[in-house]
């Protein structure tokens, strides 16, 4: 897995039906959130209501291009990282690229893994300890102490954990936190959260109608 930490959300602008289904498995398969448009007006629409960790652009789509997308944002103070796939390689779409604000430029035909490998390099996570009340969690070995005394949970109820952890101060949607702990339906998330709370004294907080968040201490 390519995210030990908290999962990239991703938002994947392409057009082509070929590459835009292999990007998404490749990407998933890797532990990414991903969420695949085609053209500048959805991709405009998704961006008003969520929140990315990173897009990947193609710059000839329908309705109006990756480009004109991106400077929208930015002109919008939205500063999410920016990766463009194109098959335009003139310098100067290039040019206005990067002036705009993107972070990298990949030319097509791509092999797939090297856009991974472009992504990996951006966000590589430093092993990091994180301090909740008594408990010391780090994100890369997933080892969980309570005092001095290691604390063992359940797969699923460290996924869950993590997920939380590496998420202090954010509003989650249930959607997501399901997506991400494989948790099939609204009632055994409750549940899970609720054995949660109990097992490690984490104070979960129910934002009603819109998902769960925790306070860092």
């Amino acid at each position: 897995m390519a995210t030990i930490g908290k999962p990239l959300k991703i938002l994947l602008m392409e057009d082509e039906e070929d590459l835009g289904e292999t990007l998404q498995e490749m990407l998933e398969d890797e532990g990414y959130l991903v969420r695949w448009v085609k053209d500048g007006v959805e991709a405009s629409d998704v961006t008003y209501n969520e929140n990315f960790d990173l897009y990947i652009f193609d710059i000839n789509v329908p309705e109006f291009n990756g480009l004109e997308l991106l400077e929208s944002l930015r002109n919008a103070s939205d500063r999410t990282p920016t990766i463009f796939i194109s098959a335009m390689v003139d310098l100067e779409t290039m040019k206005k690229a990067f002036k705009i604000g993107a972070e990298d430029y990949l030319k097509k035909p791509f092999f797939p893994e090297e856009l991974l490998l472009r992504i990996e390099s951006k966000f590589q996570r430093k092993d990091s300890l994180i301090n909740y009340k008594n408990l010391y969690y780090n994100p890369d070995t997933q080892e969980l102490k309570q005092g001095e005394e290691t604390l063992f949970l359940s797969r699923k109820q460290l996924k869950l954990f993590h997920f939380f952890m590496t998420n202090l101060n954010r509003t989650i949607e249930a959607q997501e936190i399901m997506e991400y702990s494989s948790v099939k339906s609204l009632s055994a998330l409750r549940v899970a959260i609720n054995k949660l709370k109990q097992l490690t004294g984490v104070e979960i907080r129910s934002i009603h109608g819109v998902g769960y968040r925790v306070e860092a201490c």
